[in-house]
């Protein structure tokens, strides 16, 4: 699913405003590259972990 579907404009506009007051406007890119760099390794990780799992299971 996917969560920003549920929000609407006004929502995502609250949500922005808020992230800029927590983190500041200088860190926001920081954030965002942080979270990126994040999502990539997970993604690998998870390629890893089929590909480990479809070998293991052509051995058997």
């Amino acid at each position: 699913m996917d969560i920003i579907a549920f929000l609407g404009t006004q929502e995502l506009i609250i949500v922005a405003v808020i992230a800029l007051v927590l983190f500041g406007g200088n860190q926001i890119p920081k954030l965002a590259r942080n979270l990126g760099r994040a999502q990539k390794e997970l993604q690998q990780g998870l390629a890893e972990g089929a590909a480990e799992v479809s070998e293991d299971s052509d051995k058997d």
